[in-house]
């Protein structure tokens, strides 16, 4: 996923504006890591769960990455009301289906799923635990990349 980001990454712009969607664990935070490592600016990129948004400024004067989790918000015009500058960023907005349709024109969403979601797991392996996890992170993921609208 990260290595994926980075391609992304340098190919996007001021003004480009990312939707990742995917559930918990699929890679949306990792393939952000992935476009900040493409863009080149300055890390380390976390998901920004509690702080709604971090802002990550050019280290080779390109755009800022703008990095949003809209998991919290209950609407659009909350993503709104954070004033990003969409013009003079790269924002990429986790959780944001739905939130940026106001926001702008077009953007490019980008899908996650994980092939293996941690069920039907053999039980001489067991479903938690060190290598449950381990399987999980490195199961495939599915990625469909699509320009909105």
């Amino acid at each position: 996923m990260e290595r994926f980001g980075e391609q992304i990454g340098g190919m996007l712009r001021a003004g480009d504006l990312v939707v990742l969607t995917g559930p918990l664990g699929a890679g949306k935070t990792t393939l952000t890591r992935g476009i900040a490592a493409g863009l080149g600016v300055r890390g380390p990129v976390q998901s920004p769960t509690f702080v709604i948004a971090r802002t990550h400024p050019s280290l080779v004067g390109g755009a800022p990455l703008v990095h949003v989790d809209a998991y919290r918000l209950g609407a659009a015009v909350e993503l709104d009301d954070l004033d990003i500058d969409l013009a003079g960023s790269v924002v990429v907005v986790e959780w944001g289906r739905g939130m940026v349709d106001g926001l702008a024109d077009s953007w490019w969403e980008v899908e996650l799923e994980r092939e293996w979601g941690g069920a039907g797991v053999d039980s001489a392996c067991g479903t938690s635990g060190p290598a449950a996890a381990e399987m999980d992170a490195a199961a495939p993921r599915v990625v469909t990349v699509t320009r909105r609208p």
